[in-house]
Formats: structure tokens, C-alpha cells, sequence
């Protein structure tokens, strides 16, 4: 295998801050081989809805991935569980006027039976298959609008003791990770230095003094950009504010929205977590001035609105903004003055959950090769290190509170 060294000035990790949040957002991944799983289980569940005898033989057009599989952006649902959502879309050969309740049906009796450890659920606007390693597959049935463009289609909402909010929903998912796409290229830089460290958490690659081996050019590189890994940071904060709130949370789709229209190559891991948490925290205190909730569509689609469940009334929104804004004036403070690593542990478990920036803390101890003691040092801008002053933490607050989250879809939705 070929080996890289990499030249100090070409790290885009050489800030500490940007070094222990790009460990977070590998601890919340979804794991390379789990990656390869999701893609042969989508493709299995397929094949089983299509079978002799299914309701559905033959009238299945595609399934596609939706959402942060889609875009490369799953992260573990919740806590310290390691659950993923994946979330899948089926478009049917059906009229687009279609029955919601009698459609949701059919897709739920194509899938009953399916081998998994648990039951095939039926929720809202999709089907949920479960498996015991803790992944979930979300199936989303949807039918084209006629002389539409590619894939604009209408999903079904049926709810069954509430038939009278049974609806059609206008969705062009495929058209939205094409536009976030275009809106996130590839960073080569960052890619390359980013998925040698999520390949060495999970042991497949080896690292040796001042070199590491290079990631094999068939290796795909899970995360592309910047603007994604502070887009599942800022998920997992959500997580972590909502870990045990009874309530719809804001929804990731929304939040990969905002990620697209803030997304600028070379800006730093830390610098683009603040520059999404400001944008979505402007945008909300925009819509509350009118005393409107906030609106977030499809840039593709404007009939496909990325909020329309989410949030329930303005109050929710303006916790949610102050959350926002708590995580990135915190985020600030930290980069311009440093912190005591010990304190930095606190601040940063509050918002991203203990168990995982333990996990990153001492990993990040051990790529110092020990040279890091905790409650003695602190970080300068460039890596170094230096005896602190007072580390000016005092205000930033704890991790906003609507509380933490049930187990969500893509979309914002809550399980029963």
C-alpha cells in the first residue's frame, strides 16, 4: 500500500478545536462497513416488496435513497445508542392521486414478514424495517407527477386514527441532493485527511509516527466536505437538546438546506459549525419578527416545504434559535481564547453527549502521543501549547433545553 506524508501546512486539523470536533463527527458516523450494509439491505428490501405473491410484484419503478444517506450525512439517531436511520424512497407505478391510507397500506402488507429480528411498522408517511444490529430502513412510497420534472412527485400522509389529516405532500428529494451536491463539491483536502481519520478509528487503515498509510483510491470517501461534517455535528446536537423532548424536532432535511446555502471550501471545521448555526438561528428570528413560523422549502421545489410539521408554533422555533445561538457564540469564545481541556470536555459533552466526546477526547490525547495533560494545558490557535488565563467560558450557558430526543425520521418526525 502507498504511503502519504502529509506536510503540516496541508492538515486542515491542525487546530485543536477543529481536531476534537472532527473526532465527534467520526464517533457519530455511520460506521464504513455499516455504510456497505445499508446499501445491500435497501437493496434486499427491494427485492423481498417485489416478490411473488407482494401486492406490489412489478409495480415498483425505483428506490432510491433519500435524506442523509443520500448526501452522505447519517449520523447514529440518538445518545450513546448506536441506531441509524436510513431512509429510502420507493416510487410506485400509481396514480399520484392516490389513496395516502390505502397506499401506505400496500407498501406495509408488501413488506410484512420481512427476515429481521423485529416488526415491520407502519408510520405516518413511510415503513419503518428494523434490524438487531440497531439500523433501520425507512420506506417512503411516492408517485410521479405527471408532466413534471425528473422525480417531483407526491408521498402520502395517513394517519390511522386521524383520517381527516390524510393528505398528499408534494417531494422532490432526488432533486434536492442533486442541488446539495452541486452546492458541496468535493474537498480534496479535507475529504482525504477526514476519511483517513474515520478509517483509522475503525482500524482499517494503520498509523506510523509521522506518516499514515493513504487511503487506496477504491476506498470511497464517505464524507466529501466540510460543510457535511458540520452539518452531522450540528444533527447530533439537535440530538442531544432533544434526547428526551415528547415533541417533533427540527428536522434534518431542513437543516441540510441550510448547510448547502452556507457551504464556502476551505473554511474550517469550526468556523462553518458556527456559520450554519447562525444562518438557521437568522432565519428563525427573521420569521418569528413576523410572528410567522419559519418556512424552509426546496430550492428545486418550492412546493415541498422542508418545515411543514416542524415547528409547532413560534415558541418552539425561538428555543431551538437560542440553542443555536448558545452552541455557536460558545464555539467562538473557544477558538479566539482557548480553554482548559478539561473544561473544553464539559462544555462540549453537554452538547454532544458524553459518551462520545470522551471517546474523541482521548483520542485526541493519544494522536498528541501523551503530551497532552488535562487540566494543565490549553491550546493555541496553531496546535501549540500554553499555560492558560482565565479560559472566559463563564455565560456560555448550559446546552439548551427543550430537552433531548425520541428516535426521529429524516423529515422531523417522532416514533411511538
Amino acid at each position: 500500500m502507498n504511503r502519504l506524508k502529509i506536510p503540516q501546512e496541508e492538515d486542515p486539523f491542525l487546530n485543536p478545536l477543529d481536531t476534537i470536533l472532527a473526532d465527534i463527527a467520526v464517533n457519530v458516523q455511520l460506521p464504513p462497513g455499516l455504510h456497505d450494509k445499508a446499501t445491500e439491505r435497501y437493496e434486499a428490501v427491494r427485492n423481498y416488496a417485489e416478490r411473488d405473491g407482494s401486492p406490489l410484484k412489478g409495480r415498483i419503478l425505483r428506490f432510491y435513497p433519500q435524506g442523509s444517506m443520500a448526501i452522505d450525512a447519517t449520523i447514529s439517531t440518538r445518545g450513546t445508542d448506536d441506531e441509524y436511520d436510513i431512509d429510502i424512497v420507493a416510487e410506485l407505478d400509481i396514480d399520484h392521486l392516490s389513496d395516502p391510507h390505502a397506499t401506505i397500506g400496500e407498501l406495509t402488507d408488501a413488506l410484512k414478514g420481512y427476515p429481521t429480528s423485529k416488526d415491520v411498522e407502519r408510520q405516518t408517511r413511510c415503513v419503518t424495517v428494523r434490524y438487531a444490529d440497531g439500523m433501520h430502513l425507512d420506506v417512503t412510497p411516492a408517485a410521479r407527477l405527471p408532466y413534471s420534472r425528473e422525480r417531483e412527485s407526491h408521498i402520502f400522509h395517513a394517519h390511522p386514527k386521524k383520517p381527516s389529516e390524510h393528505s398528499l405532500v408534494p417531494m422532490n428529494a432526488y432533486g434536492f441532493v442533486e442541488w446539495y451536491r452541486e452546492r458541496t463539491p468535493l474537498e480534496d483536502r479535507f475529504a482525504k485527511a477526514f476519511n483517513r481519520r474515520l478509517l483509522e478509528a475503525y482500524g482499517m487503515i494503520i498509523k506510523a509516527d509521522a506518516e499514515v498509510d493513504e487511503v487506496p483510491d477504491q476506498t470511497p470517501l464517505y464524507v466529501k466536505n466540510t460543510a457535511t461534517v458540520a452539518l452531522q455535528l450540528l444533527k447530533r446536537f439537535r440530538n442531544v437538546v432533544y434526547a428526551s423532548a415528547d415533541c417533533r424536532i427540527p428536522p434534518s432535511v431542513m437543516m441540510s438546506c441550510i448547510a448547502g446555502h452556507a457551504a464556502a471550501p476551505n473554511t474550517s471545521l469550526t468556523d462553518m459549525v458556527i456559520k450554519q448555526a447562525r444562518m438557521l438561528a437568522k432565519e428563525i428570528w427573521a420569521a418569528s419578527a413576523k410572528r410567522e413560523k419559519l418556512s424552509i422549502v426546496n430550492p428545486v421545489f418550492p412546493r415541498d416545504c422542508f418545515t411543514d410539521r416542524w415547528p409547532e408554533n413560534i415558541a418552539q422555533q425561538n428555543d431551538f434559535a437560542a440553542a443555536l445561538k448558545n452552541l455557536s457564540d460558545g464555539l467562538e469564545i473557544l477558538r479566539k481564547q482557548g480553554a482548559d481541556l478539561e473544561e473544553l470536555q464539559e462544555w462540549l459533552r453537554e452538547r454532544f453527549g458524553s459518551h462520545v466526546v470522551s471517546r474523541s477526547v482521548k483520542q485526541f490525547n493519544e494522536r498528541m502521543g501523551g503530551a497532552v495533560r488535562t487540566s494543565a494545558q490549553s491550546y493555541s490557535g496553531r496546535g501549540g501549547l500554553f499555560v492558560p488565563s482565565a479560559p472566559a467560558l463563564v455565560g456560555i450557558g448550559v446546552a439548551a433545553s427543550p430537552a433531548a430526543a425520541k428516535p426521529h425520521t429524516f423529515m422531523g418526525g417522532r416514533r411511538r
